[in-house]
Parts: C-alpha cells; structure tokens; sequence
C-alpha cells in the first residue's frame, strides 16, 4: 500500500496540510496532488477547521511537479490526454486552492519553485523562511509557457514577473516580500511557530466574516480579470507543450531539469 504523502494534523481551529515527500524534494507526483486535492475538500466541509496552513515537510517546500514521473507516464500522452490530466490536476486543483472558503496560509522553506510556487501562491498569505527562495524557471529549462497558472504578475507586479520568468531567476525571501508577495519572512527555526501565531491570530475573527471578507477580495481580482487571464494561459501553456523546442528537451529527458532548478546556485 502506498505511504499517505499527504499528512494532516489539527491545533485547535488549525488544521496544517503538509506534502510528505521529502525524500524528493516534495516533488508533485499524481498521487500527491489528489490526496492534496482530498485533503482541501475533508478542511472545507470540517466546521472545527477556520484556518488552513499549506506545509511541507523536510528542507524544501515543493521542487514542483515530479518530472520524473511525467516522463515515466505521460511523455506520450495525446493532446487531449495531456490537456485533461493538467486541467484537472494542475490548474483545478489550483484554483481549489484559490477558491478555498477558509483563510490560507502557505508555510515556506527551502525550494518553492515551478508548480511549488504555484500551489504557494494559491493561498492567501505567505510565511516564509529566510532560507527560502523562489523560482518558476520551466520557460528556460523546458521551454514552455511558465506553469499552468500564471498568478505571477497578480502576486509580483508586471515588470518583476517578466524579469522573473524570462530569466529563470531566484528570488529570495527577503525580496519576495519587499515586493509584497511574501508577508513575513522568518529564521528558519521560527517558521512553523511563526505561522501557527498568525493562523491562530486569524482564527479569532467570527468563520462567516472571513469567508465572505476572502469571497470579497478575490472577486476585486476577478473584476480586474484574474480568472480568465488564468484560464487562457492556461491553453497557451498547452499549446507550449507541441512545440518542437519543447519535444527535444522532453527527448532528453524532463526529469533532469527538476534537479538544475533545484540545485543550481
């Protein structure tokens, strides 16, 4: 039987969600992302549950979606096969995320990057350490679109988020949060204490107030377009995939980019 790689733990009105893939760096394997799916959906319909932070154990966050696996699996995949799987798994269970009726705080260490960055960015508030760093470098290393949801200009600015994916670059704590993508950042020993304080903080408010203070708030991002700039990258990310730059990489073997992104200095 296959280990849970998701774990999940209550402190009172928090519940943490934590990927339990250490070994690999949290590597998004399918697995994964439906017991993450699963577990966002039992914190939804639990009462007791008024705050969710989104951790991950071991040193790194997420190195992002397992290419070793999508290599192993789906490198063959038909148009269609592959727009289905991503749909469902990367953009829905994103904006799952998004759309999560309870306040959300993601808890990051080490490595966030590519589909980690994407997940993170989902929530509502960011608490980082000082060790972390973020990066989302697939359009210099797998030459595709970026990831399946582009929130990177609604969570950095234009400007930074055009530097920030031409490049491939890492951005670290202390900068993602001087540009106001990252609303704390603390010592790496204090992270998970620091995060249980601000959720625990939140957690005072009356449960109907916050929903609908987050339903409010997200719907001003709509207006401006969020939702379906979203989902119209998203058929451009695909259309990424046909391109030949990106069959010779894919050819080459995907799973050695996850390793660069993560390691490179």
């Amino acid at each position: 039987m296959n280990q849970p790689l998701i774990l999940t733990i209550n402190i009172g009105a928090i519940r943490r969600i934590s990927l339990n893939r250490p070994q690999a760096r949290n590597a998004q394997n399918q697995q994964l992302l439906d017991e993450l799916s699963a577990a966002f959906e039992a914190a939804k319909n639990d009462d007791s549950v008024r705050v969710v932070i989104l951790a991950g154990e071991g040193d790194h966050f997420s190195a992002g979606h397992d290419l070793k696996e999508a290599q192993e699996k789906r490198a063959n995949f038909t148009v269609e096969q592959r727009w289905a799987y991503e749909e469902l798994r990367y953009f829905d269970y994103s904006m799952q995320i998004w759309d999560f009726p309870k306040p959300t705080i993601a808890q990051v260490q080490g490595a966030c990057v590519a589909g980690g960055f994407m997940i993170a960015n989902m929530c509502d508030l960011i608490v980082a350490a000082d060790d972390a760093f973020f990066s989302d470098p697939v359009s210099q290393t797998l030459a595709t679109a970026s990831v399946e949801v582009l929130i990177h200009p609604w969570v950095m600015g234009l400007r930074k988020a055009k530097e920030f994916l031409y490049t491939g670059m890492r951005m670290t704590a202390a900068d993602a949060k001087e540009i106001g993508m990252v609303n704390r950042v603390v010592a790496r020993q204090d992270l998970e204490t620091a995060t249980m304080e601000l959720a625990e903080r939140i957690a005072q408010a009356a449960p109907f107030g916050l929903k609908v203070t987050k339903k409010s708030l997200n719907r001003s991002m709509d207006v401006q377009g969020l939702r379906e700039a979203l989902s119209a990258h998203f058929d451009t990310h695909q259309l990424s995939h046909m391109t030949e730059e990106f069959k010779s990489i894919r050819d080459k073997g995907l799973s050695n980019t996850i390793k660069s992104s993560v390691n490179k200095g």
